[in-house]
């Protein structure tokens, strides 16, 4: 399977990806714990049916330290008994602010104050800035058909 467009040759493309990597990078620097941003990257990727998300955040949170059947889990992690009740929360606001057009009322005000309950407004801010940028490099990959698999962790710096 090869990709509609090769973005590493479109400079258009490289400008727009460039900005979205620097929000991306501010949000490194975030007291929102890594792990959550991995684990809501991941879900979001998997609802949004983005191969090469799945692929690179698996391998990136590896890469950090992520046990592995905290990831085979994500998927599931309504019943599984590996996560905190903290990043529920946050796969909670994540799925819902994924499947917005799914939910009349977009992400609903449990959903908010429950994730509330556990993080500041600067990690609640920082939550929110990472499902939508995951959202939009989802989409980005899945128009273009990028394919998975040969992600390799830190390729993109």
């Amino acid at each position: 399977m090869n990709a509609r467009i090769d973005y590493l040759s479109s400079p258009m493309v490289l400008k727009i990806v460039k900005h979205m990597n620097a929000a991306a990078a501010v949000l490194h620097d975030s007291n929102l714990p890594a792990a959550t941003q991995e684990l809501v990257k991941l879900r979001a990727s998997q609802i949004n049916g983005c191969g090469f998300c799945t692929d690179m955040h698996i391998k990136e949170a590896l890469h950090a330290g992520e046990s592995q059947q905290r990831l085979n889990l994500v998927a599931v992690w309504r019943e599984a008994k590996v996560f905190t009740d903290a990043e529920r929360a946050a796969l909670e606001l994540a799925e819902q602010g994924t499947r917005i057009a799914d939910a009349a009322g977009g992400v609903s005000d449990d959903a908010w104050a429950n994730a509330a309950k556990y993080y500041d407004d600067d990690q609640l801010a920082a939550l929110v800035v990472v499902i939508s940028l995951i959202n939009a490099y989802n989409r980005m990959n899945v128009i273009v058909r990028q394919p998975a698999g040969d992600y390799q962790p830190g390729q993109f710096g």
